[in-house]
C-alpha cells in the first residue's frame, strides 16, 4: 500500500546558501486501536508547528495499515529541535504514546537551503543507509 504524504508545509523561508538540522523521524504504533491517539496528538503538533520559533518545514507520511509514521523536519539547528520537543503537546504526547509504540528511530543530518524543501525519497534512503545520526 502507498504512503500517504502530506504536503511539505513551509513556515519559514530558507537561505540557500545556509545549512539547516533536518530529521526523519519512525514512529511505529505497536496496535491499530492506539493510532487514534497517535493522530490526534499529530494534528495537536501541527498546530504547535505554526509557532515553534525555528522550524523550517515539516511532512508527515502515513502507513496506517502496517501501523508506520514517519515525521520529516527542517530546522534553523538542532537547539530550536530540542526547545520545541519538550514543549506542550509534543512533550505530553511523547509521554502518553510511550506505552503504545514500536522501536522509534531518527535519522539526523545537516542540509542546504538549496535543498529545501526535503523529499521523502531522499530521506528514506538515508534512513535506510544507517547513516550516523
Amino acid at each position: 500500500m502507498m504512503p500517504m504524504d502530506s504536503p511539505w508545509t513551509t513556515f519559514a523561508s530558507a537561505d540557500a546558501n545556509r545549512e539547516y538540522f533536518a530529521l526523519l523521524s519512525y514512529l511505529p504504533v505497536n496496535k491499530y486501536r492506539a493510532i487514534p491517539g497517535f493522530l490526534r496528538f499529530a494534528f495537536q503538533i501541527q498546530r504547535q508547528l505554526r509557532t515553534t520559533p525555528g522550524i523550517v518545514g515539516y511532512s508527515l507520511r502515513a502507513k496506517p495499515m502496517s501501523r508506520n509514521f514517519w515525521t520529516l523536519s527542517a530546522w534553523e539547528d538542532e537547539q530550536a529541535l530540542r526547545d520545541f520537543v519538550v514543549k506542550l503537546p509534543h512533550g505530553q504526547a511523547m509521554k502518553a504514546m510511550i506505552p503504545h509504540m514500536g522501536p522509534t528511530n531518527f535519522t539526523k543530518w545537516k542540509v542546504l537551503g538549496s535543498a529545501l524543501p526535503l523529499r521523502w525519497e531522499e530521506a528514506m534512503r538515508r534512513s535506510q543507509k544507517g547513516e550516523p545520526s
